[in-house]
């Protein structure tokens, strides 16, 4: 990246392209191979899938739109729904999930891929779910997507996209154009993928840069060993950019 003065403008340089059929209309999983830089579909149909992350386990936790379900990959392959109803009725359309270190999920569950006939909930909540236990965390968001927790998990940054901010319990953390996914690194700085560009936050709600993109970005994981690279999805494309401070989580 290349820093200028005042607010930091990332310009992504040397970044990788692959054109990967990752978008819900074709509801495939990829599965893309940094040391080799091939990809190849890792489930198809996906049922939708939109986000995914990894339990402690390291078993693929998904969020499935066609099902209105949260799944979760076991080892060998098997395909387990872990969350379907709360208090039951039938989820929404759970949109993005994250892990906490000690195995507890938490997920979006916003209307964008039910008709409003089909609803069965009469709110847009972020739910828990603790062993077999499915608890609703927050239901007066409007559209909620995108989850990640602070370096110590202390805090849960959630971002509603109709609103467009990213909130912290009940007070707004910072404002941005429809955000969808985000991240946190070990510094405690926030990536937020945005309209225009993947938006960067101090600690304390501050824009400090942003990573500019031909297209608009959609979600966000950081990866490789030392996790230093920021991976991208964007609408066509899955880019990579190294950065200065490790990601966060497990």
């Amino acid at each position: 990246f290349q820093a200028e003065a005042g607010i930091r403008d990332y310009k992504v340089t040397g970044v990788q392209t692959c054109a990967l059929p990752i978008y819900i209309p074709a509801s495939t999983i990829s599965r893309w191979i940094p040391s080799t830089t091939r990809y190849h579909v890792f489930r198809q149909p996906s049922q939708q899938a939109n986000g995914n992350t990894v339990d402690p386990q390291g078993r693929l936790v998904s969020c499935e739109h066609a099902t209105r379900r949260v799944t979760r990959t076991e080892h060998d392959g098997t395909v387990v729904p872990i969350a379907t109803h709360f208090e039951g009725k039938r989820l929404n359309s759970p949109n993005d999930v994250v892990c906490a270190r000690d195995g507890s999920i938490y997920f979006s569950d916003p209307p964008y891929a039910v008709k409003p006939e089909e609803r069965e909930l009469d709110f847009q909540g972020v739910f828990r779910l603790q062993g077999d236990k499915l608890t609703c965390v927050a239901r007066d968001f409007i559209k909620p997507n995108g989850l990640c927790f602070s370096p110590d998990e202390s805090i849960l940054y959630i971002a509603d996209t109709e609103a467009g901010h990213i909130r912290v319990g009940d007070r707004v953390f910072c404002k941005v154009e429809r955000p969808d996914g985000i991240r946190c690194d070990q510094a405690g700085n926030l990536y937020v993928a945005a309209m225009k560009a993947v938006e960067i936050f101090d600690a304390t709600g501050r824009k400090t840069g942003e990573i500019t993109l031909p297209e608009r970005p959609a979600n966000l994981a950081f990866g490789d060993p030392d996790r230093r690279t920021l991976y991208i999805c964007a609408r066509t494309s899955l880019y990579r950019a190294r950065v200065d401070v490790p990601g966060a989580g497990f």
